[in-house]
């Protein structure tokens, strides 16, 4: 069963009472513009799910899927580097009281990054762990080149990963 058939078999906005449900058009600007705002969101400590969002784009045909691919990752990648500035310049208050990591929190947040090293940042994308990894390497001082690399080939795959599963499972 191709899965185009059964998404349009699918009632995703239910009618009841005979109500009439209302059509939302978008233009593929207000895609891109809703997708970065979600994908950035995603990566910092807020919730978000970027790649619901981009299967949403993708299965009611809007935008073009490389651009909301391209999309997702910036806007994931610059809240990713948001992440990335707040451990860097967070860490000057870590003895204070109210700082939101323990002392020993933040030591086995450290032990963990030495660990394991820059390599675990291809790991940023893996939801609940992503965005800590990121908040550690700026507390460790990790080269920002360095983090952008390897969040964006790591964060690249996942959205690649998502958009051609759809394409290839609606073909």
């Amino acid at each position: 069963m191709r899965l185009q058939h059964y998404l349009d078999g699918m009632k995703l906005w239910p009618v009841t009472g005979g109500a009439a449900c209302a059509q939302v058009s978008m233009t593929p600007l207000s895609a891109y513009v809703t997708l970065f705002i979600s994908a950035f969101s995603s990566a910092t400590v807020l919730p978000g799910s970027s790649e619901a969002v981009l299967l949403g784009f993708l299965v009611a045909d809007i935008g073009n899927p490389t651009t909301l691919v391209l999309v997702a990752l910036a806007g994931n990648l610059l809240g990713s580097v948001l992440s990335y500035i707040m451990g860097r310049y967070a860490t000057q208050f870590k003895d204070r009281r109210w700082f939101p990591v323990s002392p020993a929190q933040f030591a086995k947040a450290e032990a963990w990054y030495a660990k394991y090293g820059w390599w675990s940042l291809f790991f940023a994308w893996v939801p609940l762990v992503g965005d800590p990894l990121t908040v550690v390497a700026g507390a460790m001082r990790t080269r920002v080149l360095l983090v952008v690399v390897l969040v964006g080939l790591g964060k690249l795959g996942r959205y690649v990963f998502v958009a051609g599963s759809y394409t290839f499972l609606a073909a």
